[in-house]
């Protein structure tokens, strides 16, 4: 099915890629290993459930994780994979209740939720080339499709998938949708576009810096510092961006921005982000400009 609007998150609803964990037997709180670190205060092994996962499924520190230290549960994402392992690959049979599927639910989180993740920067390909390219058009919507049926497969067939060879044959379509999207943007810049595909820029000096239009696909991004950087039509998926500091930056049309960048990142209220993606609660806000006092 084409896009509907040039907004991907109908379609995304559709799909069922937006994470829904009501309808989940909290799925990444067992499946999922933790390492003590800056994103986790404990050691959990894969299988093993979090000590904070109630019986009814529901976390009981949610409102309270980053103060408790669990930072990397307020950026994980699955993308609606674990509904539909819990609701649908295994017809709602609990892992509690049923054992015998623990091993194979565990183990297929990842895999449906790195299919689930090609689907959703499908769709915003879909939506970047809705009224552009015919053509393309028509090979993201096949290549929706196919994806789409191939994660309702039995978990057998899901987990004898080649991730590999199903990432490789997207990112060409991937790719040739943002380079058209950046050659039609406003903010093209004159000359030649940056490219920093897989660029090790780990604590990288950026403040200020002009990366309109970057391809900055894959790329380090780790604790660098791009306050008031612009990043307006930047190709940003996969890149890195935990502890990034976006304060100030404007990312208005930067292209394949997911949410869990966003709020793994560092940021403020000037900070200007794609539409669709919400403002991190844990951002500071700006500095206010103090005024001199009148003297008497």
């Amino acid at each position: 099915m084409p896009p509907t609007t040039a907004h991907p998150d109908a379609d995304r609803e559709r799909l069922g890629l937006h994470a829904d964990c009501e309808s989940c037997f909290g799925l990444c709180c067992v499946a999922l290993a933790f390492t003590r670190s800056a994103d986790f205060p404990i050691d959990k092994d894969a299988g093993e459930p979090c000590r904070n996962l109630r019986p009814d499924h529901s976390c009981g520190i949610h409102p309270e994780l980053r103060e408790r230290g669990f930072v990397g549960c307020t950026v994980y994402d699955c993308f609606g994979a674990g509904q539909k392992i819990s609701r649908s690959t295994f017809a709602g049979q609990d892992w509690r209740e049923h054992p015998e599927v623990r091993s194979s639910m565990f183990a297929l989180l990842p895999v449906l939720r790195h299919v689930h993740e090609l689907l959703w920067y499908l769709t915003e390909a879909q939506a970047l080339t809705l009224g552009h390219d015919v053509s393309l058009a028509a090979e993201l919507t096949q290549a929706v499709e196919r994806i789409d049926l191939l994660s309702t497969g039995s978990a057998d067939e899901l987990l004898a998938l080649d991730l590999g060879a199903l990432r490789d044959g997207v990112n060409p379509l991937l790719v040739r949708a943002s380079e058209a999207a950046r050659a039609r943007s406003v903010h093209q810049p004159r000359g030649r576009r940056a490219d920093r595909r897989g660029a090790d820029l780990v604590g990288r000096r950026l403040a200020g810096a002009d990366l309109r239009g970057a391809s900055l696909r894959g790329a380090l991004l780790v604790g660098a510092d791009l306050r008031g950087a612009d990043l307006r039509s930047a190709d940003l998926v996969g890149a890195d961006l935990r502890g990034a500091d976006l304060s100030g930056a404007d990312l208005t049309d930067a292209l394949f921005v997911t949410q869990v960048q966003v709020d793994a990142a560092r940021g403020d209220a000037t900070t200007r982000l794609p539409a669709g993606l919400t403002r991190p609660a844990h951002w500071g806000a700006p500095p206010v400009a103090r005024s001199r006092a009148r003297r008497a």
